[in-house]
């Protein structure tokens, strides 16, 4: 009798903690709802539309009213061979991005670090940082008014009695071109998760090392890198989970013509036009590649986060 009445107390105080906790923090929960409210529209109520994916989508009959086919749409997906050069083209886009990219914010965050005046700190932060803000669709007109057959570049070249240049109509050089474009526009908006990282390193480390006889180079090498080991990790797991949707479409879009589509139509791109462009608004086979793009992406999450735990990082997702 006395132990159920000890545990019905228990229960009493757990509730009434509970009740507390909410009257004292009421006000932030209040400020949260927006942002559960912003998910909840945006990202969880249109994963109905996911159906269509086994659908034949009609205007008339809408999304719950059109036509079963079942698994018909990702067997004409898988047997179609643009689809396939599609996933190959942004397979390679995805994995250039990622060994050119990281290491370049990696990089660029460790010099700026480095940087002992503040001013030019910031002076060089800002220049870096600012071309993330500049759209695509703006950037890419600017580069092909550069690199185009008639550019400036090629103008200048040909004034200089030079050879020219068509990264942009060269299935060889178009790649590169795409890769080396993005790392300038977006490195220095990438660092910046990397230079918070670094400022969390215990600073006790930096000098004990300075008392070993570290030289700076073997301060960064060996106190670092290894500080920020966790958030390059996360940073590497969250881009090989966003490989089949790198978020390129804007600036391959807006660069790419039929001379280099055999090396830059990319999974966006044939989506947009099987979508909007074929004639046919087929939705449902849009959407069938969709749900192929999350589920490739959450089994490469898985598999890094797997492998990434092997060597010593626990806990990362």
């Amino acid at each position: 009798m006395y132990r159920e009445k000890s545990v019905i107390h228990r229960k009493d105080n757990k509730w009434h903690r509970i009740r507390v906790y909410f009257r004292n923090n009421w006000l932030l929960y209040v400020l949260l709802l927006p942002v559960l409210l912003w998910y909840l529209v945006f990202c969880y109520a249109p994963m109905g539309g996911l159906v269509l994916a086994f659908k034949n989508y009609s205007i008339r009959g809408g999304i719950w009213g059109s036509d079963w086919v079942g698994l018909d749409h990702f067997r004409n997906m898988f047997s179609d061979r643009e689809f396939l050069r599609a996933i190959k083209n942004t397979v390679i886009f995805g994995i250039g991005g990622i060994l050119l990219t990281m290491p370049c914010e990696i990089g660029l965050a460790l010099i700026l670090n480095e940087v002992r005046f503040r001013r030019s700190k910031k002076f060089i932060q800002t220049a870096v940082t600012f071309p993330h803000f500049i759209s695509w669709v703006v950037l890419s007109g600017i580069l092909v008014n550069l690199f185009s057959s008639v550019g400036v570049v090629n103008q200048l070249l040909m004034a200089f009695g030079l050879d020219t240049i068509s990264p942009l109509t060269d299935a060889g050089a178009y790649r590169w071109f795409i890769w080396l474009s993005n790392i300038w526009k977006e490195t220095g908006w990438g660092s910046i998760i990397y230079l918070a990282a670094i400022t969390s390193v215990d600073q006790g480390l930096y000098e004990a090392a300075s008392v070993d006889g570290a030289s700076r180079l073997q301060r960064v090498w060996h106190v670092t890198l290894p500080g920020i080991r966790s958030t390059i990790c996360i940073m590497l797991i969250l881009a090989v989970g966003q490989l089949l949707t790198n978020g390129r479409f804007d600036q391959i879009f807006n660069t790419y013509s039929s001379p280099v589509y055999s090396v830059a139509d990319t999974l966006d791109t044939y989506i947009f036009r099987e979508s909007l462009l074929s004639g046919t608004m087929n939705f449902g086979y849009s959407t069938a590649i969709g749900v192929f793009k999350s589920v490739f992406g959450l089994i490469m999450i898985l598999i890094t986060n797997k492998i990434v735990t092997k060597t010593g990082e626990e806990g990362l997702l």
